[in-house]
């Protein structure tokens, strides 16, 4: 395979047979459907064949287009259950793999990163990717001191590949709103677009997890791999072995389920504490459970620096908003620029529309599953409720942006797992002033 197409206007073009492809094969299906199959069985083949096809545009284009396609999967217990199924696979399988680099290219680029001389820091190098995804893929090999090593690398035109798709799928906002019903995909998109140069920074990348690799050092739940060696392309750290979290969406017994999404939730909310830092790429293919039970952690491209750690605000708001203080929950919205000052709101119509932020933090373990975010997305998004114009009228500071999107898809993951957690403890230890607050 060669390398990530670069050309914008090639690019677009595989992009825009998504949504040309899907118009044709409906228009097919009505076809059929007067000449008599069945429609439940001809829904059913349009369905699936579209999500075959979004997995393998959005995987052989790599770069923004298959990050896009990641973003989604973590939302697809949002879907209705008649939509989800034939998409659901599609989605997931984006979360694990996509069609790799060959080997001579590979050689290339670690020749420039880490010099002519590259094969002399390993004893071993393995030219089969064990894992290929968005902007890289990630090969095993044994350091030069025996230790077993991921080398990650970026592909070659990521950075152009991704601005372009990024531009282009924003412009397609209408087609990815269809997948999940409901949903604003504008923000998520311009949020993608705003942190891709960092996630393309492998030097900044490896900082990260060194800062986090120190901060869980020796843990006993935890592990997050070591960094050997970086270059601008390039990362060198340890190998975790493990069962992605995705096989335990898949297959997990119950109680694999339930301790998954409490170490993912765990280690999602202590990391600004812990170190500064929050993991803000939540989706499952970043995750692991290691042989020796410990929840194992990778990929930091996606981090947002919070020295202080989460906003003070957040937990007071959250025990306001648990109390049903409205008026006050409603006077530390707009104090934190959630609600602008000349906008008027019901401030009890306010708390109706945050209780899916709310309602997990009610309980001492909550029950997270597909049929409750089904649920939530519908009432929230339903024009025949009254509560729909309140998100109308409320604004996303950009302080708070990978916050929310780690949040939700946090409660994504959680809901796909169907896993029972211990919410209130959770946001006691970790959230400021939440467990203090009135």
């Amino acid at each position: 395979m060669a390398d990530i197409p670069r050309n914008a206007l090639s690019r677009s073009l595989r992009m825009a047979s998504l949504p040309a492809s899907y118009a044709g094969r409906t228009a097919l299906g009505l076809g059929k459907r007067v000449g008599g199959k069945p429609a439940e069985l001809v829904t059913a083949e349009l369905q699936a064949r579209t999500a075959e096809q979004m997995f393998r545009v959005l995987g052989d284009l790599k770069g923004g287009a298959m990050k896009v396609g990641q973003a989604m999967s973590i939302f697809e217990a949002a879907m209705p259950e008649e939509v989800a199924g034939p998409y659901r696979a599609a989605l997931i399988r984006l979360q694990e793999a996509a069609p790799p680099l060959p080997a001579d290219r590979i050689h290339a680029i670690l020749a420039e990163e880490l010099g002519t001389d590259w094969r002399a820091r390993f004893a071993e190098f393995d030219d089969v990717p064990a894992a290929a995804a968005s902007i890289g893929q990630v090969h095993k090999a044994t350091w030069h001191d025996g230790r077993v090593v991921a080398v990650k690398v970026q592909y070659p035109g990521a950075d152009k590949a991704f601005i372009s798709d990024l531009n282009q799928m924003t412009r397609m906002g209408k087609m990815f709103a269809s997948w999940i019903p409901g949903m604003d995909i504008k923000p998520l998109l311009e949020e993608l677009k705003a942190r891709a140069l960092e996630e393309l920074d492998y030097l900044r990348e490896s900082r990260n997890q060194r800062q986090f690799a120190a901060a869980y050092e020796g843990d006993p739940e935890f592990v997050v791999p070591h960094v050997l060696a970086a270059a601008p392309h390039v990362i060198v750290s340890e190998w975790i072995d493990g069962r992605p979290l995705s096989a335990i969406i898949a297959d997990g017994t119950p109680e694999e389920r339930d301790r998954a999404a409490t170490l993912y939730e765990r280690f999602l909310l202590s990391g600004p504490a812990r170190a500064g830092l929050l993991h803000a790429d939540p989706h499952p293919g970043n995750f692991r459970i290691t042989p020796d039970g410990r929840f194992g952690v990778l990929d930091f491209g996606a981090v947002a620096e919070l020295p202080d750690g989460l906003p003070d605000a957040m937990g007071t708001l959250l025990r306001i908003a648990l109390s049903g203080e409205a008026d006050t929950v409603i006077a530390g919205l707009r104090a934190e620029g959630f609600i602008k000052a000349k906008v008027d709101v019901d401030p009890e119509q306010v708390l109706a529309y945050l209780d899916p932020f709310v309602e997990p933090a009610r309980h001492e373990t909550f029950h997270f599953s597909r049929a409750w975010m089904r649920g939530q997305f519908g009432r929230m998004n339903d024009m025949r409720n009254p509560d729909f114009t309140i998100g109308l009228k409320l604004n996303l500071p950009p302080s708070y942006a990978l916050i929310h999107r780690v949040w939700l898809g946090c409660v994504g993951v959680m809901c796909q797992l169907d896993a029972t957690v211990p919410m209130r403890a959770e946001l006691e230890q970790w959230v400021p002033t939440f467990a203090a607050a009135p």
